[in-house]
């Protein structure tokens, strides 16, 4: 059974790959889109209730989707990649969303959680890096599992604003910095949980990219100190705009 699924699910290599804006790219960004459109369409003419209904059943989609794929690895990858842990922004948005909708205390972050994940997941989405990497077939599961994870989150995010955005306003802009600043705390509390070498184990995640620059402009020592707050301040400042785009659109009605 396992050599079965393991063929099935494992990594494709040869032949056409994935590539960032490739044909088959552009095919996820789609299903994507059309996930959100079909899904408010088919509540925006209906009451709260129907719209909060369909954003739930977005994420509890995604969040299955999370979770089953930590059982799905062994077969894809031959382990369980500790990479997505939910301390990268997108899985633990993904965590938070799906909380925010079944916890009571939770509830009133929900629009902030949603609009943080919406933002990171529509970032991967458009420029999947972890996925490019590996050069493997656009249809294997390691492809298809991570675009329509992201895509589902991404439609989720789009969906649960659209369905909030009578309650957006800026002047919340102090509970929205508030999530931000605790997912980079979150974030550096993995790195400093899981980072480091003991006997085989020897591997520095980079969650949220708290402790190193991903591009590599800055030096180690000092991205190490300037990350974190360059992180805060730009998904704050990016999630303020998108803020006000929904703000605006709602006030031209």
């Amino acid at each position: 059974m396992y050599a079965q699924l393991h063929a099935l699910l494992c990594d494709k290599k040869g032949g056409t790959i994935f590539t960032c804006f490739g044909g088959w790219h552009f095919c996820y960004i789609l299903i994507a889109v059309l996930i959100a459109v079909i899904a408010w369409a088919s509540v925006r003419k209906r009451g709260q209730e129907a719209k909060q209904k369909a954003a739930q059943t977005l994420i509890n989609i995604a969040f299955g989707m999370y979770v089953a794929d930590f059982f799905l690895m062994p077969f894809a990858y031959e382990y369980i990649d500790i990479e997505k842990l939910p301390f990268h922004i997108c899985t633990a948005m993904c965590v938070m969303c799906f909380l925010s909708r079944h916890v009571k205390a939770l509830q009133p972050l929900r629009a902030h959680f949603a609009l943080l994940g919406f933002l990171s997941n529509l970032v991967y989405l458009i420029y999947p890096a972890g996925v490019m990497w590996h050069a493997v077939h656009p249809l294997c599961y390691r492809v298809w599992q991570t675009l329509l994870f992201h895509g589902m989150m991404t439609a989720y995010g789009f969906v649960a604003l659209m369905a909030d955005r009578k309650e957006l306003s800026l002047r919340d802009w102090p509970r929205h910095l508030a999530v931000v600043c605790g997912m980079t705390l979150w974030a550096l509390l993995g790195n400093a949980l899981y980072t480091g070498a003991a006997g085989s184990y020897d591997h520095d995640f980079n969650w949220f990219f708290v402790t190193a620059d991903p591009f590599g402009l800055l030096p180690p020592s000092a991205a190490r100190l300037a990350m974190p707050f360059i992180n805060t301040a730009l998904f704050f400042a990016v999630e303020m705009g998108i803020l006000a785009l929904f703000v605006r659109r709602r006030n031209a009605r």
